[in-house]
């Protein structure tokens, strides 16, 4: 799979300076949590839930997770255990694929993997670990298409009994599955128990490293926990007290000293058009050529405009990629991840630089001071990011992106 596959060749060709990487879901670890991208969430009791999935690969979804927690009903968990094992079933059948390469065909089709969509990673959201090596004995052979569990409200406390779970999973099945615990407890909200939760997790983490793929940070409990709903003209740093926690959370888990992890972006929670108390974000610059105006307007109108600010503050704020729940965020997401030419000239001067002995230069695009020891984090990380999602032309903006992204 790879970022804008859905996109045909010849446009990515006029899009990109450094075309997405292919990858797969055996990939190294430190390329999947960058490549996650737009993780987008489905209630595990969808009907349709292996079309689902298809008709989202098709239009640029390289992650999903499966929802056995929040968004189902107490009721509704056996049901959904059951749903998931049967489309699991059914996307094993639709499409055979070679688990040393990746690369697969649809056997219902004939289609070659450059013409089917590969299937995005999939992960399950859990409620308890006992689901996690249920789960797994009962997909049976289709258990070759999970990537990993989402575990909940983690904690150092309940933490361990999730990975002692995905590890007894990872000897049962001989597969390697990933964990992706979610930070949402109000144990990490509130300032009495912050340092001393954050402390655990890390522990925790650090132990089973090599199993935990991203962090994520569910900002909707942190809001519930004080009566609190941002609106669709606000970001989450917009609202202090969680702002603070998400800087605390990459303080101690997002370093780049070798003993971080990826925190991905939280959830944006609107998709539907509604009244508007401020003035739009969205500049009108970017938009002026072409019919980029209209694009404009509609990402306003189905306010998007809020969206995309706040994933240029994830990023500015040492978070990547981000939980999605509808459709209509992916291609904004991935369109804003995308390395400009201008980051990618920087990123190599620097690294080039260091390994010369170190220094400070002035940019390629005579605009801002290089220095490369204290960039040097920096732009490894812009690279890898170049990597999986590619590098813009020079006179390629977001606004082109986004258009070929829909556009699909």
């Amino acid at each position: 799979m790879r970022h804008f596959g859905h996109i045909p060749s010849a446009v990515r060709t006029g899009l990109f300076h450094q075309e997405p990487a292919d990858f797969t879901a055996d990939s190294p670890a430190r390329t999947l949590a960058v490549a996650l991208g737009a993780t987008l969430y489905s209630p595990a009791t969808r009907p349709r839930l292996a079309d689902a999935v298809r008709k989202q690969a098709g239009r640029g979804v390289v992650s999903m997770v499966l929802c056995l927690e929040d968004s189902i009903s107490d009721a509704d968990v056996e049901a959904g255990e059951d749903n998931l094992v049967r489309h699991f079933a059914d996307l094993a059948a639709g499409t055979g694929t070679d688990t040393a390469t990746g690369t697969g065909t649809d056997t219902a089709t004939g289609a070659d993997a450059d013409t089917a969509p590969d299937l995005p990673l999939l992960f399950i959201r859990v409620r308890e670990p006992h689901q996690i090596t249920d789960l797994v004995d009962r997909l049976g052979a289709s258990v070759r298409l999970l990537s990993g569990f989402v575990l909940p409200k983690f904690t150092e406390a309940r933490g361990h009994a999730f990975l002692e779970a995905l590890t007894e999973a990872e000897r049962t099945t001989g597969r390697r599955l990933f964990a992706m615990p979610v930070l949402e407890s109000p144990e990490l909200l509130h300032l009495e128990t912050r340092a001393e939760t954050l402390a655990g997790i890390a522990s925790i983490t650090g132990k089973y490293r090599d199993r935990v793929l991203a962090l994520r940070l569910g900002v909707t409990d942190f809001c519930s926990a004080y009566g609190l709903r941002r609106s669709p003209d606000m970001t989450a740093y917009d609202i202090k007290i969680v702002a603070s926690v998400i800087a605390d959370v990459v303080n101690v888990l997002g370093r780049s000293d070798g003993t971080g992890f990826t925190v991905t972006g939280p959830v944006w929670e609107y998709f539907r058009p509604g009244e508007r108390m401020f003035k739009p974000q969205l500049r009108r610059s970017p938009f002026l050529e072409g019919r980029a105006e209209d694009l404009r307007t509609a990402l306003i109108e189905h306010d998007l405009d809020g969206l995309l600010r706040e994933i240029e503050l994830d990023r500015a704020n040492g978070l990547l990629g981000k939980t999605c729940i509808h459709p209509t965020h992916v291609v904004p997401v991935h369109a804003l991840s995308v390395v400009s030419h201008e980051e990618w000239s920087d990123a190599q001067d620097i690294l080039r630089t260091e390994r010369d002995g170190g220094g400070v230069l002035r940019s390629a695009y005579t605009n801002k001071m290089n220095e490369a020891k204290p960039h040097r984090a920096w732009a490894e990380r812009t690279l890898l990011r170049a990597e999986v999602f590619g590098v813009a032309k020079e006179d390629v903006g977001f606004v082109d992106l986004l258009t070929a992204g829909l556009a699909g």
